[in-house]
């Protein structure tokens, strides 16, 4: 497969780089630091500089045609504030959707966030702060829009609490979970495992298991 990565640069998606370059796959990672290259070269990866920010769709199409199925794992980062919770995680995810659309790719996997559904309906849940309240809303934005396209087979999935501990193999995956940790190890094999068995339209909660994770995604209606 070729697959193309929106914010190669992240920890769960370099985690995927590895597990689709490894055996064998074609992996085309768009960051926007040119300096972050050599780390997806290193990967194995087939890097592309490219700002989901300024970006045009032309643009991104341009990078995905030809692809057997984009993953959209970028994110504003920990540091930044309200405007790019929503200028990254709804913005260029409703962009690459957009792309996708327009370079006739279908498999799409968008990497939410387990919480999302407290904001819905624009609640504001108390004690929590506002920028990640900003983060929740502009991931549930970003699923609203790339959910309802019928060029596009969407699957979106809202891990728990990330750890780096080394993946189990094993995980919990449905519509809701209870709270609790998955490893990002663990994250990027189901994505693998989602890019290999797409469910089309499915939201789905993931966090650490008893079920290997094959198992899991063919369970996921």
């Amino acid at each position: 497969m070729r697959i193309v990565i929106a914010g190669a640069h992240g920890q769960i998606a370099r985690r995927l780089t590895r597990l689709l370059t490894g055996r064998g796959d074609t992996v085309v990672g768009i960051v926007r630091n040119p300096d972050h290259t050599q780390d997806l070269t290193s990967d194995g990866a087939e890097p592309v500089v490219l700002d989901l920010e300024q970006a045009s769709v032309d643009d991104v199409a341009g990078v995905l045609r030809g692809a057997d199925g984009v993953v959209f794992a970028a994110g504003g980062g920990p540091d930044s504030g309200t405007a790019r919770k929503d200028s990254v995680d709804r913005g260029a995810a409703v962009l690459l959707a957009d792309a996708a659309e327009a370079a006739g790719v279908r498999p799409y996997l968008l990497v939410s966030s387990v919480g999302v559904d407290a904001v819905a309906d624009g609640a504001t849940p108390e004690g929590m702060g506002e920028v990640f309240v900003a983060y929740l809303r502009a991931k549930l934005a970003a699923e609203q829009a790339v959910l309802p396209r019928p060029a596009l087979d969407v699957t979106v999935v809202r891990p728990v609490t990330l750890t780096d501990d080394p993946g189990t193999g094993r995980v919990e995956l449905a519509r809701h979970v209870e709270h609790g940790e998955v490893t990002r190890d663990d994250v990027a094999a189901v994505l693998v495992a989602l890019l290999d068995d797409p469910k089309t339209g499915a939201v789905v909660e993931l966090r650490g298991g008893d079920v290997p994770v094959v198992e899991a995604v063919a369970a996921v209606v």
